[in-house]
């Protein structure tokens, strides 16, 4: 008789996903675990062949050296896209799934609302509010005819181009395999960003992290871009040099920046950017929006299916290529 099927549910309310998940699949055992530091225990204890987990700012840092030693897990489903707080890991052994897209839509839009709010000069026009000023000579800019680079063509970046194209930009993205993408003007290959930079008026920044990525957004790259650009990060921590990105913002020599990732999170509060001019801080939270979770998990729920069918699941990571 084939053994029952373990899954442990890994994030910081376990328990309104395990009654959903029973319930559709009945024949399967579920447990949660709500803390980092539990969860070596729990991996030991429970002995699941399956992991879907959150990378949840916790009590301890995430336990990636007992998800990679536990003896039984063959499958990590991520409920992010992001998997480099697990990689590297044998493929051979392990298989990873992201929840690549869930989020796409929403964090487009955090993309586009950020070009906007320097564009407009929302900082500006509250400040006057805030003064009681009517500044009768203001003026806003309008982002259409004006070019975006997209730098990670995945399904964020994808999302924010198509997002992009209906306010009339100008779209340019790169990619690993650059090829016609829709609602892109023109797609180059990553190596090409050097020539790529200072044609941007906006910027997108939506790569994985991965070792090739990290560091990408340095002070070289920073002293192409046009000092009238804006600079978005939603991709991870790392990837933008942040004591380049600052030194930047106080010379002057880029219009404004949004990050929502940083090397450190959450961010220490002696951090020197808190008080780099222009740059809107957000805490990791563009793809958190009401029922992310619950998407990530109905595409779970869809490749556990899969699994039990005995068919391939769907996203599964290369760590190779970090998606």
């Amino acid at each position: 008789m084939r053994p029952m099927t373990r899954i442990l549910i890994h994030t910081d309310a376990p328990q309104r996903h395990i009654a959903s998940l029973s319930e559709s699949f009945p024949d399967v055992q579920i447990e949660g675990c709500q803390r980092n530091s539990d969860l070596p225990g729990k991996l030991e204890k429970f002995r699941p062949d399956i992991l879907f987990t959150v990378n949840i700012t916790s009590d301890a840092p995430f336990p990636r050296a007992a998800i990679l030693a536990s003896e039984t897990l063959d499958w990590v489903a991520v409920a992010g896209s992001g998997t480099d707080h697990i990689a590297p890991w044998d493929a051979d052994k392990l298989t990873v799934t992201n929840a690549a897209g869930v989020a796409a839509g929403v964090m487009s839009e955090f993309a586009l609302a950020a070009f906007l709010h320097f564009n407009l000069d929302i900082p500006g026009i509250m400040a006057d509010q805030s003064a009681r000023h009517w500044e009768s000579k203001r003026k806003v800019r309008s982002v259409d005819g004006k070019t975006l680079l997209v730098v990670g063509l995945g399904h964020t970046g994808r999302m924010v181009a198509e997002r992009a194209k209906a306010l009339g930009m100008t779209v340019i993205g790169t990619r690993a395999n650059p090829r016609k993408t829709p609602f892109c003007d023109e797609v180059h290959a990553a190596a090409n960003l050097p020539q790529l930079w200072h044609r941007a008026d906006f910027i997108a920044i939506c790569t994985p992290g991965l070792p090739s990525t990290r560091g990408l957004v340095d002070s070289t790259a920073l002293s192409l871009m046009k000092p009238d650009a804006v600079l978005v990060n939603l991709s991870r921590g790392g990837v933008v040099d942040e004591t380049a990105l600052r030194a930047a913002l106080t010379e002057g020599r880029l219009r404004g920046a949004a990050m929502d990732v940083f090397e450190t999170e959450p961010l220490p509060a002696d951090n020197p950017i808190w008080d780099a001019p222009r740059l809107l801080i957000s805490p990791h939270c563009s793809a958190v929006h009401d029922g992310w979770e619950n998407a990530a998990v109905r595409l779970f729920s869809a490749n556990l299916a899969r699994r039990l069918a005995g068919e391939p699941l769907e996203n599964i990571v290369d760590p190779k290529r970090g998606y």
